[in-house]
């Protein structure tokens, strides 16, 4: 059957948390995503993006950015095209991963296929514990003790006493930290040698964007991973020296095709990579866990912070999170 033109729609969705998440920039109970479909009239390719306030994204934005692409789809526009025409973060994401899909639908080959990849691998991933009090955290960590890789996040003042909660509940899991830039000058040493001291093993941006340059003049007890301070392969150069990582989330980089080229230049300068996720379904991880296949850290826990996942969802054998199925994406 031949298919026509290329036509686009979105929505907005909302699933609901199993409990509240946390972060040092306030909490939330339902992940809020954006579902792009590009359709070709016989074939439809899905992509879903989580609009980050911390970006100034919003989901009716994000919604209305992507609907400016319905004429240029619909005149040809390609994935390489795309890249040009919307700027990097979640509505380019939603398009781009979509048009993955759709490509791998229609061809009826898988996505790793298409973009000369061995067929992907399950993976270990890490598990989120929520930022709190100390002892609440400790109880969360308890109950996740059992798994091999936690991510803490972190908030600032107190986190000495967080930190060495979790690792006292959790005694033989890997830490990592994320602080979601809470950290400043003045606690920034001696927080990093409080996670030392609990073995952690890797931090997600200590300090805020922006104003991270005293990375570069301290002695780092461990490995220093940016975040909200890497976005795409251009804001690369501007880690030179301060950071030893980079934290590749699609709705950053908009999209996997910016992805898999940041991963690769990511390494060729000698960075490690971690391979992160909002809170959202197995509709965003699924394309994620194409770059994940290289990374040193992976952080895609998102549906399992949720009350309930899409149809099709990926499989998790605890922390082992399986490649998709052909009836989620790609």
């Amino acid at each position: 059957m031949a298919s026509g033109p290329l036509s686009l729609s979105a929505r907005i969705e909302h699933w609901p948390l199993g409990q509240a998440f946390t972060i040092s920039r306030g909490s939330k109970t339902e992940a809020i995503v954006v579902v792009a479909e590009v359709s070709d009239g016989v074939h439809t390719g899905r992509g879903e993006c989580v609009p980050y306030p911390r970006y100034g994204e919003t989901p009716e934005a994000t919604l209305a950015a992507i609907a400016t692409m319905s004429d240029p789809l619909r005149r040809g526009m390609d994935r390489a095209a795309l890249q040009a025409a919307m700027p990097a973060g979640a509505a380019r994401n939603a398009v781009d991963c979509a048009l993955w899909d759709l490509a791998a639908k229609a061809t009826g080959r898988r996505v790793w296929e298409l973009i000369g990849l061995p067929e992907p691998r399950p993976l270990k991933t890490a598990y989120t514990i929520s930022l709190g009090a100390p002892e609440v955290m400790a109880i969360d960590a308890a109950k996740a003790a059992h798994r091999p890789l936690l991510k803490v996040k972190l908030g600032g003042d107190g986190d000495e006493a967080r930190i060495a909660a979790v690792r006292r509940a959790a005694p033989n899991s890997e830490l990592v930290v994320d602080a979601n830039e809470s950290w400043s000058a003045p606690n920034l040493e001696r927080n990093l040698a409080a996670c030392a001291a609990s073995g952690v093993t890797l931090i997600e941006q200590p300090l805020p964007a922006g104003k991270d340059d005293l990375l570069a003049t301290i002695k780092r007890p461990l490995v220093v991973c940016a975040d909200e301070s890497v976005h795409d392969r251009a804001s690369l150069d501007a880690l030179r020296d301060k950071y030893d990582a980079v934290n590749i989330k699609l709705d950053k980089t908009g999209g996997l095709t910016e992805a898999l080229a940041m991963s690769e230049t990511a390494r060729a300068l000698g960075l490690r990579t971690m391979v992160g996720c909002m809170v959202s379904t197995s509709l965003s991880m699924a394309p994620a866990l194409m770059v994940a296949q290289h990374a040193d850290v992976i952080d895609l826990d998102g549906p399992l912070l949720l009350a309930r996942d899409r149809d099709d969802g990926l499989r998790y054998d605890g922390s082992i999170v399986h490649p998709p199925s052909k009836e989620l994406w790609g």
